[in-house]
């Protein structure tokens, strides 16, 4: 389910409410509160026969102007550690920079799973910084050091601070 809205105070504990309601069971979520709007993607099991009284319900809640809904995939097989690349950049924000990373990314077939972008002041230099954290799920016969090299020559290019951490999950 993907809810977006106006943001204001209650709308998550509304819409746990009608979630309850109708016997759903909220499993896992990602929302946040950007410029005045509200925007979460959430995880939802109901029971069939309550599916379309949820949905009605939630596209009724005051403040959300759209609610989508959507099949979810399955989850990965029991035993199965995902592999995931977590990077942080850091430096003088400038246009592009998204760009170039997920380009990269995407010319090798990863997936971003998550992404956060923040600028902020730069009190000793002036201007701004970007702050981007990517969390990267990789296929199982992807070589790091090469999605590495990548990442740090472009890194260097954008004049970036560059992290990478790869981490085998328990769970994806």
């Amino acid at each position: 389910m993907t809810v977006i809205g106006d943001d204001r105070a209650g709308l998550v504990s509304a819409l746990a409410n009608v979630i309850t309601a109708h016997r759903g069971n909220w499993e896992r979520s990602q929302m946040a509160e950007l410029a005045g709007k509200f925007a979460g993607i959430l995880v939802v099991t109901v029971p069939a026969e309550q599916a379309d009284e949820l949905i009605a319900a939630t596209r009724a809640l005051d403040g959300l102007l759209d609610v989508s809904v959507h099949e979810g995939a399955r989850p990965a097989a029991a035993g199965e550690k995902p592999r995931h690349l977590a990077i942080s950049v850091l430096g003088n924000d400038h246009p592009g920079i998204v760009h170039e990373l997920s380009s990269a990314l995407s010319s090798r077939g990863l997936s971003i799973d998550k992404v956060t972008t923040s600028t902020r002041e730069a009190p000793m230099a002036g201007g701004m910084l970007f702050e981007a954290h990517l969390e990267v799920r990789l296929p199982r016969d992807i070589e790091v050091s090469s999605i590495r090299s990548d990442l740090e020559r472009i890194a260097a290019e954008l004049l970036v601070d560059l992290e990478i951490d790869e981490r085998h999950d328990a769970a994806s």
